[in-house]
């Protein structure tokens, strides 16, 4: 297949290409081709010209736009995801899941309208509360979810009538690619462009004066150098950053039924999600029979391809993560943790054994980092104040989740709990109307929801005398 940019309404060349590794055998399969400065600066030129036509089409003129291009992501996700689960690795079946709800996602947010609010109306002045698009918007993708974190941009974006140039991780740029194959028929020229890099196109994007507005899903340092640029234009921004995210198991929840979940919980796409759990607070008598619990899924996962029907779970997504988590499993194991199982690099590929650890404390870097792959930290409390404590002591903020028996007591609890989402004897619920964000050093600004479009425009307040004139 060849794959091509989507600049202007026309599907080009790159400038340039580069390899695109399948994580399962740690090798190329394919070769993607990548913009440079010129197509950059062209891409935004052509948003820059479409986006005062797209806003004037309104919400009602947008939607079909939007509704053709998710009814079109439905048609080809078996194609999609065949090249989703070489590129980021995974069960097909998982990545079969992520391209459906990336195409609800765009459906969904198609059907929303945002409409002027009243904030007082007398026989003296009428204010009104308006919203209007913003104008440019890089959508800034990882690789761990390239499908369904691009949706809840470009959905948002394009609906409240800003144009989009997407930007996919230097690892997984081909899905994204395919989207503009699609878009290339769907879309006016400019409404929707894509520009894979190797990481060199990022600083252009997000301190260009053409681009309004920078969403971005990735790591929290990377994030902070994202403000940094953003600053001199003082353009708008969304961050979706880490997380370090606590599961706290209480005193009576039932330890099998809880492994279940929190095992799910933390090893969603080999622990590669921003709000998967990723340290566990239990009650110190019930600390060893939930490793246990734990250990027993994380033997029963079987690794492997994702075009094979048996495999559970996939590779570490890259080199580079590879390499960290093993020098985290290293130190872990230097600080005296305990693995229960697990934890060691398959030697095919960049798989790694789910590990479940016991024996770390609270400064060890598999509990105070963000490790983003298979292995959890389990940790033993003897109060819940310390529980919540620690739970809290982290400069992440982004999710975290409770379990127990009792749902009124376990809301008690999540209420203490610093994070921008919080869920109770459940895990990974994000309904498309609900925002979500980080607090702390976990991001800023909204996604979803009205929240998450309110974010894409910008706030007027129309006030106006309606007295006689003078």
């Amino acid at each position: 297949m060849k794959f091509r940019l989507l600049i202007d309404g026309d599907l080009v060349d790159g400038a340039d290409a580069m390899e695109v590794i399948d994580p399962t055998r740690a090798e190329a399969f394919e070769r993607s081709p990548r913009g440079d400065t010129q197509q950059a600066e062209a891409a935004i030129a052509a948003a820059q010209r479409a986006q005062r036509p797209w806003a004037e089409l309104g919400f009602e003129g947008r939607r079909p736009f939007l509704e053709g291009f998710a009814d079109a992501l439905d048609r080809e996700t078996g194609s999609i995801a065949e090249v989703l689960t070489r590129e980021r690795g995974g069960p097909l079946a998982d990545c079969q899941a992520e391209v459906r709800r990336a195409a609800s996602a765009i459906r969904y947010f198609a059907g929303q309208v945002l409409t002027d609010r009243v904030l007082r109306d007398t026989s003296k002045e009428r204010i009104v509360a308006q919203r209007y698009p913003q104008g440019v918007v890089a959508a800034i993708t990882p690789w761990n979810r390239p499908m369904t974190l691009l949706s809840f941009k470009v959905g948002p974006a394009l609906i409240t009538g800003n144009t989009v140039i997407a930007k996919p991780a230097p690892t997984t740029p081909l899905s994204t690619l395919m989207w503009g194959e699609i878009a290339a028929g769907i879309f006016p020229a400019g409404v929707f462009q894509t520009l894979p890099d190797l990481s060199d196109l990022g600083p252009l994007l997000t301190s260009h004066p053409g681009i309004a507005h920078v969403s971005f899903t990735g790591s929290t340092p990377t994030g902070k150098r994202v403000l940094s640029s953003a600053a001199e234009t003082l353009k708008r921004f969304t961050l979706e950053l880490g997380g370090n995210d606590a599961a706290i198991v209480l005193d009576d929840a039932d330890v099998e039924w809880a492994a279940e979940r929190i095992f799910a919980s933390a090893m969603i796409n080999a622990g590669q999600v921003c709000y998967a759990a990723k340290r566990v607070y239990a009650p110190r008598a019930l600390t060893g029979p939930l490793a246990e619990a734990l250990a027993g899924h994380a033997r029963a996962a079987v690794l492997g391809d994702g075009r094979d029907p048996a495999t559970t779970m996939g590779p570490l997504q890259n080199a580079m993560q590879f390499e960290k988590l093993k020098n985290i499993l290293t130190d872990a194991r230097r600080e005296g943790g305990q693995f229960l199982t697990g934890g060691e690099a398959t030697g095919q590929g960049y798989f790694i054994r789910p590990a479940i650890v016991t024996g770390l404390s609270d400064t060890s870097r598999l509990v105070r980092e963000e490790q983003f792959g298979p292995a959890l930290p389990v940790l033993p409390y003897d109060t819940i104040d310390e529980a919540v404590a620690r739970a809290n002591n982290s400069e992440f903020g982004l999710g975290g989740t409770i379990w127990t028996g009792q749902p009124e007591r376990g809301i008690e609890i999540a209420s203490r709990i610093e994070t921008g989402t919080i869920w109770v004897n459940k895990h990974f619920d994000l309904p498309l109307e609900i925002p979500f964000g980080g607090a702390k050093e976990s991001g800023l600004g909204l996604q979803n929801g009205i929240e998450g479009l309110e974010d894409f425009t910008q706030l007027r307040i129309l006030n106006a005398n309606m007295g006689a004139n003078p």
